[in-house]
Formats: C-alpha cells, sequence, structure tokens
C-alpha cells in the first residue's frame, strides 16, 4: 500500500508540475515556448514578404526555411534599407509617419549609395541570391569577403554591409536567408 500512495503522489506531483509548466508557457507568451516561437517567425515571414515567393517544388521543411528567411530578412535584417532603392513607395516611407509599403519592384536589386559605394543586387542570378552558392553567401556573411573586388583600394572586405553583426547568426538562421533569397523574383540592376 506504501507503494501505490507513493506512486500515486508522484504521479499528482508530475502532473501538478506538468500544469504549472503549461500554464507558465500560456501565460508568457510565445516566447517562452521554442517551437510555437520559430512557427509564429515563419507565419510572419510568409505575411510580411513584400513579393511573390516561388515555393514551386518545395517540401515543408524547405517552405518553413524560407518563411523563416523572410522573418529574418524582412523584420529583423533590415536587408530592405540598404539593398532596395528606393526602400519604399512615394506615400509608404514609415521614416515619413506614412504606412508602410515596401518598393516591390525593386526590392534588394540594389542600388542604395552610401558614399562611393552603391548596395548590391541580392536578388536571384541563374538561381542563385546574388550569384552566389551558399558556401559563398556563408563566407560574406561570416567574414565580409567582396568576392566582386569593386573597391580595392578599401581592401578585400565589405565596408557597408554589417557582416560584423550578421556573422554570428547560426549557420540554420543563414541557411534560412539564403532559401528565401533564393525564391524571391530575379531583378536587373537599373542601368
Amino acid at each position: 500500500m506504501k507503494h501505490l500512495a507513493g506512486k500515486v503522489l508522484a504521479v499528482a506531483g508530475l502532473l501538478t508540475l506538468l500544469g504549472t509548466f503549461q500554464h507558465k508557457a500560456k501565460a508568457g507568451g510565445e516566447d517562452d515556448d521554442w517551437s510555437s516561437t520559430e512557427q509564429h517567425r515563419i507565419n510572419v515571414g510568409f505575411k510580411i514578404a513584400p513579393v511573390p515567393l516561388n515555393l514551386r517544388r518545395k517540401d515543408r521543411e524547405e517552405r518553413d526555411r524560407i518563411g523563416l528567411g523572410s522573418y529574418l530578412v524582412n523584420a529583423v535584417g533590415g536587408c530592405n534599407d540598404c539593398h532596395t532603392s528606393p526602400s519604399y513607395v512615394p506615400g509608404g516611407d514609415p521614416f515619413m509617419g506614412q504606412p508602410k509599403v515596401v518598393n516591390a519592384a525593386r526590392y534588394l536589386a540594389g542600388g542604395q549609395q552610401f558614399g562611393p559605394f552603391t548596395s548590391r543586387n541580392l536578388t536571384p542570378e541563374n538561381g542563385l541570391p546574388a550569384g552566389r552558392t551558399f558556401a559563398q553567401f556563408k563566407n560574406i556573411m561570416r567574414t565580409g569577403i567582396d568576392y566582386d573586388h569593386l573597391h580595392p583600394q578599401m581592401g578585400p572586405l565589405l565596408q557597408v554591409m554589417p557582416w560584423p553583426t550578421y556573422q554570428d547568426m547560426t549557420d540554420r538562421d543563414l541557411r534560412a536567408i539564403y532559401d528565401y533569397l533564393s525564391v524571391i523574383p530575379p531583378i536587373t540592376p537599373a542601368s
């Protein structure tokens, strides 16, 4: 009988602990539960993508990475601010107190000027974001290497791109960004 009572108390304690954990997770919001937070970011990523995405032949795992990539590019990374010129359509500039409307026609096609530097086109070229393999993309994000050597007088590294901030992103996050950039519409650079 003692063993049965002990088991009943152990099960009751476990159920109480699980109930407390579930209550805290719900009370604390989605950020307390990694899996629901991840799914929320994926859903938000798809919702805020300013251009149509080519999701043909993408399985669930790839779609999730793409949604997360959109979230990282559009809600966290601020990529549009530098790689879209102009960043917003007339009447859609949030810095002017207007409702935000991203310039989808030039989305991530580069062209913003920063002194002698011009932001690069990140849209797919031959199916690859900015014409780069994932290994090259990851190397750029980790080291800032400028494969195009557009400013040799400044050295081999990108000077405006905030790669020192992005270099600590996880491989999974970088893959998500890369996969997202792979499915946005390609845009020819402005002349």
